[in-house]
């Protein structure tokens, strides 16, 4: 079932948008002067779910309602569509582009959002990956949330609400909304309709997606993921001789290496051209040499900020290939246990059900627990090579 306005964005959330709709109606009232429900709306939320939930999109969701003219996220008016844009003036969305969000960055957004809003009807700030700030950075944070300003509103987006990625005073002072994994017909359904994918390639993409809609919406849509999945998928049986276990590790960072240029590259080139451009770094004639020389350095700075982006986007990618190995060896696990669970790959049953016959329970954890482990020690900056060797080795022994 379609929801109304901006909250279509939201895929398979319905409990969600129930409590998101219900404090956008509350704030709209306050802005009215109107006295509302004690708790309805409140300064500080965390929006929290697995991977491909959708916590960034309720995050901009709940935004654009806050926004709303009508107050119910119409997704008609000038702030839905500027907010959902990303260029609505008072809705201060934070990406990290690098491993994690530092104390300066945070400082500078608090400072930022105390001032009243100026178009909107409040401050808005977004925090993406909030498991990412530094602990400088989540003090900084930490000030304004204890006491924020009368019209801000801050949504944090993390995994869980566990101290791992949330300390546990921020988390106390925060509404939580936990967001559920999307079933695969809400995802297929909305491939469909909104991507225009041919409903047998949306329904495949959403059963081996793992509940992960950007995922869905990629496989679906860019042919070399659907490549890269598959070439992750064949290591479990062709790890036979020595020399596939290097190959085998090779083809996986490679894999993460190309994605990552792919994605970066034009988004690259684009914001240096743009920089140059903005301190007329591009221009000719008298009075400009210092000009350039002004711009080469500040293309210099950002030339820093893009690697350390095209770092996380290759970890990430590589992720996304550990977490599909991860999936097969639950798949054989599954498989061999009948245990009658669906599987994560459904369309490798056939050599997921060769490898259960093949090996035992005891060396399948074996496996899943060496991916596991490889996962971890790339988090804490192992080089993804050595991890990933590693990781493979054990693979191949079991």
């Amino acid at each position: 079932m379609s929801l109304p306005g901006v909250w279509a964005q939201l895929v398979g959330q319905e409990p969600a948008v129930e409590t998101l709709s219900a404090a956008a109606a509350a704030a709209a009232a306050l802005v009215r002067g109107e006295t509302t429900e004690p708790g309805a709306m409140t300064h500080a939320w965390l929006l929290t779910g697995p991977p491909g939930s959708g916590r960034s999109v309720a995050a901009r969701t709940f935004a654009a309602a806050l926004q709303c003219m009508a107050g119910v996220g119409c997704g008609e008016c000038p702030g839905c569509r500027t907010a959902m844009s990303g260029t609505h003036a008072d809705v201060r969305l934070v990406v990290p582009e690098g491993l994690s969000i530092s104390v300066a960055e945070m400082r500078a957004l608090v400072q930022a959002a105390a001032r009243l809003p100026t178009t909107g009807q409040w401050q808005v700030v977004i925090i993406e990956d909030a498991d990412r700030l530094t602990e400088g950075a989540a003090n900084a944070l930490l000030k304004a949330v204890e006491e924020p300003p009368e019209r801000t509103v801050f949504l944090l987006c993390a995994p869980s609400d566990h101290p791992e990625d949330v300390s546990v005073t921020i988390r106390s002072r925060c509404r939580l909304v936990h967001l559920r994994t999307p079933p695969p017909a809400a995802i297929a359904e909305v491939l469909v309709e909104r991507d225009g994918v041919e409903p047998e390639l949306a329904e495949w993409a959403a059963s081996v997606c793992g509940g992960h809609v950007g995922r869905a919406r990629r496989l679906a849509t860019d042919e070399n993921a659907r490549k890269r999945r598959e070439s992750v998928l064949r290591i479990p049986l062709g790890l036979r001789r020595g020399s596939d276990v290097f190959a085998s590790a090779d083809a996986l960072i490679a894999a993460a290496e190309s994605d990552a240029v792919e994605e970066s590259k034009e988004r690259d080139e684009v914001e240096k051209s743009e920089l140059r451009t903005a301190m007329g770094g591009d221009g000719t004639g008298r009075g400009v040499a210092g000009a350039k020389r002004a711009a080469e350095a500040a293309v210099k700075a950002l030339e820093k900020r893009q690697k350390s982006r095209a770092t996380r986007t290759q970890r990430d990618t590589l992720d996304l290939a550990l977490i599909d190995l991860a999936g097969f060896y639950r798949d054989v696990l599954v498989t061999g246990s009948r245990a009658g669970a669906r599987l994560t790959h459904p369309d490798h049953a056939e050599a997921i059900a060769s490898a259960a016959a093949q090996w035992s329970p005891e060396s399948t954890l074996r496996r899943l627990e060496a991916v596991l482990a490889c996962r971890e020690a790339i988090e804490v900056n192992v080089k993804p090579r050595i991890a990933v060797e590693a990781m493979v080795m054990s693979l191949r022994q079991g």
